[in-house]
């Protein structure tokens, strides 16, 4: 159970007015893929980042920028081209004259990177030294530019879109950029139904106007009340559990794991598994976490951490297909 004071039952049932709002103010825009705007709610309160992947025309661009409508925070769009430098993104020192003394100083131009959500559009167009710009921000939410940090306003959210089937002009995302993300979510085509609703909407007339349903100051105040949810030892085990069985070195590590895997997932991946629990727990109207919360969770934020070997390639084994197993074989133990 929460630590239950009024002031934390107020928030947390703020929680839920507001999880729902964000909801009805994304329909207005977005149809379907309830289980993808869920994932980014949960990656809201969560403070997290979200990868989404598939192929385009699927509205992730659109899905982004609607939450973004919604939230009162400062919103910044950067598309990733293969000519996109470093400094493009994070700012960088200018050379500038005091009109009064004739002094020449330098001077931090901010870059796109200092606002509260930031859409990084087609993230993996751009090369590694440009990806890597964003390595210190999404973990330590601060730039490093000619020797001086600089702190990024809270909260920071990174939202990135990734096409998966064009590799012409691409550049893969290392795997120390995709460990940053909390969530890797695949976006697929919508059901017959609401591809028809889709085309109605979208082809009669003007878009619907977004309206701002909650600010910075009140999801800090969120993310620091979700904190305070315990976690049962029982579910804390299980995670680990789960967690270490994706890594061949394990000794616990089911055999087609170290048969088929390179590199498993970290303790970060446990982490996030935690934090992301706590908000679907409450999102669930429970004040408590259960391993379901785990489950549910655990192929968006572990798929993107289990790195396959060639012979998984070859063998068309994917690590959705191998978290899938380990879900089914792993059991919860309630102590």
């Amino acid at each position: 159970m929460v630590d239950n004071t009024p002031d934390d039952q107020a928030v947390i049932d703020r929680i839920r007015s507001v999880s729902k709002e964000l909801k009805c103010e994304i329909a207005k825009r977005v149809v379907g893929q309830q289980a993808v705007i869920e994932h980014l709610l949960i990656c809201l309160l969560s403070g997290g980042h979200a990868l989404l992947v598939g192929v385009p025309g699927l509205a992730k661009t659109m899905l982004i920028r609607t939450l973004a409508g919604a939230l009162n925070l400062k919103f910044q769009r950067i598309q990733f081209t293969p000519d996109l430098m470093p400094g493009d993104i994070t700012g960088t020192d200018i050379l500038e004259e005091d009109p009064a003394t004739g002094r020449r100083r330098f001077m931090f131009c901010k870059g796109p990177l200092f606002a509260n959500v930031i859409l990084a559009d087609e993230i993996n167009r751009t090369p590694p030294k440009t990806q890597a710009a964003l390595l210190e921000a999404m973990q330590e939410h601060s730039v490093t530019v000619g020797g001086k940090t600089y702190l990024l306003e809270e909260p920071f959210f990174v939202l990135a879109t990734q096409n998966p089937i064009e590799q012409e002009g691409t550049y893969p995302l290392p795997e120390a950029q995709l460990d940053r993300f909390m969530f890797n979510l695949l976006v697929k085509y919508p059901p017959f139904n609401d591809e028809i609703t889709i085309l109605e909407t979208t082809t009669r007339g003007k878009l619907r106007d977004i309206k701002p349903v909650v600010g910075g100051e009140e999801i800090i105040v969120f993310q620091e009340t979700l904190k305070k949810i315990p976690i049962p030892g029982s579910v804390l085990n299980y995670t680990v559990r789960l967690v270490n069985a994706t890594r061949p070195v394990s000794p616990d590590a089911p055999d087609y794991v170290k048969k088929y895997v390179r590199w498993g997932a970290s303790p970060r991946a446990g982490q996030m598994l935690i934090w992301a629990a706590k908000a679907r727990a409450v999102l669930q109207d429970r004040y408590h976490v259960e391993a379901d919360d785990v489950r549910a969770l655990a192929l968006p934020i572990l798929r993107h951490r289990v790195l396959l070997n060639y012979q998984a390639e070859a063998e068309r084994l994917t690590p959705d297909k191998l978290i899938n197993k380990l879900l089914a074989e792993i059991t919860f133990k309630a102590k």
